[in-house]
């Protein structure tokens, strides 16, 4: 089982940015959501390296929130899943069979604690 505490994500709505390049849309990784994907990697990096997983997951997010904002819980988790893709925690958030979230208690600055392991290890 893995535990990692990563910044509080940006939501899905300022993770993406749609722009316009010769009269075609595109839908890119806002700065933000650049930013954020970066401190992640960096954190990971930290723990040392290793293998990707390649097998099946069950992943739970507490958010822990910066402030009393209403936010939808649901729109926190397309960041930090793909940042941990791209850090090289997994092959690919396919591989996730069971994603739980849950909303923590608010804490200055707020954070998200991710926790990773196979399925059958976290009944």
């Amino acid at each position: 089982m893995i535990v990692l505490t990563l910044p509080f994500p940006p939501s899905v709505n300022a993770y993406w940015r749609n722009i316009t390049i010769r009269g075609a849309s595109r839908t890119l990784i806002s700065k933000k959501g650049r930013e954020y994907r970066d401190q992640v990697i960096g954190i990971v990096g930290a723990y040392g390296a290793r293998a990707a997983i390649a097998d099946r997951l069950h992943v739970a997010i507490t958010l822990h929130p910066p402030d009393k904002r209403r936010r939808d819980v649901d729109n926190y988790l397309k960041a930090p899943l793909d940042a941990l893709t791209h850090a090289g925690v997994w092959n690919d958030d396919s591989q996730i069979d069971r994603l739980s979230v849950t909303r923590g208690d608010i804490e200055p600055g707020g954070r998200a604690v991710v926790v990773i392991g196979k399925p059958e290890d976290m009944r």
